[in-house]
Order: structure tokens, then sequence, then C-alpha cells
């Protein structure tokens, strides 16, 4: 399998029926690839990092760590007269204990997120994002780098680059 059809299987962000331009290739040097074992913040940084480290989560069932941490990154651009609505839909996703996607998170986030955000503003999920971060780094993370996944995804761009 060529790079091209590698990243393309392992981003997942594509919708249903939705075709990827032609005219938009996906380019990722080795070098990027081996930026994301420097740290966790640099995998997050590039966009095809977060999909093929959402990918490696969701192979270990836990997929709301990032889809969470993205949200709060999304929701701290949010203009202020949208926060109620967006902290809204993130408490109810991830936060709240009947959450589908339920974050890992002890009580007192959970009790202190619930009542930041009926007055919410762009930190009002900073503590629990922290933690959820904090898990990832500590844990997914460093799977991520032993796992075939990425071992694969770099040997494949390795040997491309000796062509």
């Amino acid at each position: 399998m060529d790079v091209k059809a590698y990243l393309r299987s392992m981003i997942p962000h594509l919708e249903p029926g939705i075709k990827p331009s032609k005219s938009k290739d996906i380019r990722l040097s080795i070098n990027e690839v081996m930026q994301w074992s420097q740290s966790l913040e640099k995998l997050l940084a590039n966009q095809i990092g977060q999909d093929v480290f959402g990918n490696f989560l969701k192979s270990e069932f836990s997929e709301e760590n990032i889809e969470f941490w993205l949200a709060c990154e999304d929701y701290k651009k949010t203009e202020s007269d949208l926060l109620h609505c967006k902290a809204e839909k993130i408490y109810k996703a991830f936060v709240h204990s009947d959450a589908a996607k339920q974050i890992n998170i002890d009580f007192h986030t959970r009790e202190s997120t619930a009542k930041k955000i009926k007055a919410p503003t762009p930190t009002c999920f900073d503590e629990a994002q922290k933690i959820i971060y904090t898990l990832m780094e500590k844990d997914s993370y460093p799977r991520f780098l032993k796992s075939n996944m990425y071992l694969n995804l770099l040997n494949e761009l390795q040997a491309n680059s000796l062509k």
C-alpha cells in the first residue's frame, strides 16, 4: 500500500459519500511524522497527526478523549454570544455523568465544570481538558508511538524517501 492510500485509510474525518478531492494530495513528510514522537503537543498541532492519533484512540475505544480535547480547542475560539449553546453541547456529549462519550474525569472536576457552564467563559472546560490531555499524554500517546499504526506509517515514509 502506498503512503497516500495508507493515509486515506487512516483518516476518519471524511464524511460518507464525500470523496477526497483529486487535486488535493495528502502530503506528509517523514520529518513531520518523526516530530510526532517528540511530544503530544507536536502530534496534536498537525491535522494529519490528529486524525491518525484519533484513529488509534478509536481502535482502543477511547476516541472520546481526543474528540473532547478538540471540542475544547474549538470552544476557546467561540464568539461570546455562542458560548452558552456550545458549552451545553460539549457538557452533554462528554462531561455529564450520562454522556454517550463520557470522559474519564473525577467527580470534583465534573461538578466544577457543571457549575462553570452555567455562566460560560472560554476557559470553563480548561480543568477537564487538562486532565484529559494528561491522560492521553501519559497513557495513550506512549502506546501510540509503539503501535503498528504509527510504526507502519513511519516505515512506509522512510521506504518512500529512499526511492
